[in-house]
């Protein structure tokens, strides 16, 4: 035996394995290995970074013990030397052979040191980290109504002892427009200016995606990008339903989620589903999500709509009549973005042509708004109509009763508004009678199956479809 057979025997690895992954897949997580030794049928390989060979026993490990058999035979076992890196050398750390080319969990180290900061520009020295959070989202810009007392309550509780409550995480969610953000970075901004000495970080699951991205592709950068967030006092992830269909970005945030609240850390999370309504997400993330407080932000209400035009108005230095701002709030409903752009026009047109802000300049700029409003496709309307397609009373509809019929229409329902519209399953549940959303997701099942399955209940939901789509 030479003393290059364990290249030899991993570069015909090497050659197999490529044959069956993407390109960037093999890139990413095999050209970075090397091979160290082989010897009496084991093979030891050198990877960067322990979350690295986590990577690959969870995401891997059957194809590697598939080709490593093959290649060597039924013998074959496999061993790790796992590369830690500091700022002054390398270190070599062996860890465990994996005995049987199985997969097994292993715990995931948290080591102290300085580590790269992934929001500074390479080049510039940044000695604290920047939170990245908007002065604007404030608690005092948040206006507080039935449609988020509940999350702003938390959010006030968390500012006051970040990590030492019953809300981590605080996981908020609901539509477009309705807050989330500016909620969670008013936390954040809360707590900064209660405890100077805190990190906050503020970032989105965009950024955070193509930050990982950025570190898995370049030698040595991973263990640095890990172990820079898991140094985060308060860690605000925007949008976490966009990690969905990424399970190397999943992995790297399941183990900094679990490192920080282990720790004390706290977690605030947004989304635009409940936890349990997400897809293409771990089920481990998925359950750590529902640790602390699930909250949901809602559409906001005719009264709060009032609340926020006149908070928004008086911040921007707009005097509107009161006749002006109750037309406004019953006819720009959807979300508070709406709203603010409204705002933003009526400023517009009264500053740039000097024209008094009356009823009839609200009228005329938000004409398409109101448009929108009533050909926009709400859980009611879908209601309705399939009532009226069905022959049934909407006392029926919305009774207890389990007879086929009214039990087809409700479910029909629910799958409908789930896509057609932009509620929870949650909301569209307490709209349909007051059903959970367990009930809603069950009968989104059940459609889905029977319009694959039986062309009579097809043509319902697509004759019901069309009437939502030309009215």
């Amino acid at each position: 035996m030479t003393d290059q057979k364990h290249i030899a025997v991993w570069d015909n690895c090497l050659r197999i394995i490529k044959d069956n992954i993407p390109p960037s897949s093999f890139k990413t997580w095999f050209v970075p290995i090397k091979a160290v030794k082989f010897l009496d049928s084991v093979l030891t390989i050198e990877v960067p970074s322990d979350f690295f060979r986590e990577y690959l026993e969870e995401q891997f490990i059957e194809l590697i013990g598939k080709t490593l058999r093959r290649v060597v035979g039924s013998s074959a076992k496999l061993e790790y030397n796992v590369r830690v890196v500091s700022n002054e050398e390398a270190v070599t750390m062996p860890q465990q052979g994996v005995q049987e080319l199985t997969n097994k969990t292993v715990p995931f180290p948290a080591q102290a040191g300085t580590f790269a900061n992934p929001f500074v520009i390479p080049g510039l020295q940044q000695r604290q980290i920047d939170p990245q959070l908007n002065p604007n989202f404030s608690f005092r810009n948040f206006v507080e109504g039935e449609c988020n007392r509940l999350a702003r309550a938390a959010g006030l509780n968390i500012s006051s002892s970040p990590g030492n409550n019953s809300f981590n995480p605080l996981f908020l969610y609901g539509g477009s427009g309705l807050g989330k953000t500016h909620l969670a970075q008013a936390i954040g901004i809360e707590i900064k200016e209660r405890f100077p000495d805190k990190i906050v970080l503020y970032v989105s699951a965009n950024r955070f995606q193509t930050q990982f991205m950025d570190a898995a592709n370049v030698k040595n950068k991973l263990t640095d990008f890990l172990h820079f967030y898991q140094m985060i006092d308060v860690l605000i992830i925007d949008d976490v339903h966009e990690f969905a269909g990424k399970p190397g970005t999943q992995n790297a945030f399941f183990h900094i989620f679990s490192h920080l609240h282990n720790i004390g850390k706290q977690l605030i999370l947004t989304s635009d589903k409940a936890p349990s309504e997400l897809q293409d997400l771990e089920q481990r993330l998925l359950s750590r999500f529902k640790w602390g407080l699930v909250a949901e932000l809602v559409q906001p209400d005719f009264e709060t709509r009032i609340a926020i035009l006149k908070a928004k108005s008086y911040k921007d230095g707009i005097v509107l009549p009161e006749e002006v701002i109750t037309y406004l709030a019953n006819n720009i409903t959807s979300n508070v973005r709406e709203i603010e752009g409204t705002l933003i026009s009526l400023l517009a047109q009264s500053t740039l042509t000097h024209r008094e802000i009356t009823l009839e300049l609200a009228q005329s700029l938000t004409d398409r708004f109101v448009s929108r409003t009533k050909t926009e496709i709400s859980v009611g309307k879908i209601q309705k109509i399939v009532c009226e397609y069905f022959k049934i009373s909407t006392e029926s509809f919305l009774s207890q009763s389990r007879k086929r019929e009214f039990v087809q229409a409700r479910q029909i329902a629910m799958y409908i508004s789930r896509n057609m519209t932009n509620n929870s399953l949650a909301s569209i549940g307490a709209q349909i009678g007051g059903r959970d959303h367990a009930t809603v997701l069950h009968a989104y099942n059940t459609v889905k199956d029977l319009i694959d399955t039986n062309r009579s209940f097809r043509k319902y939901v697509s004759d019901i479809e069309g009437q939502l789509k030309s009215n």
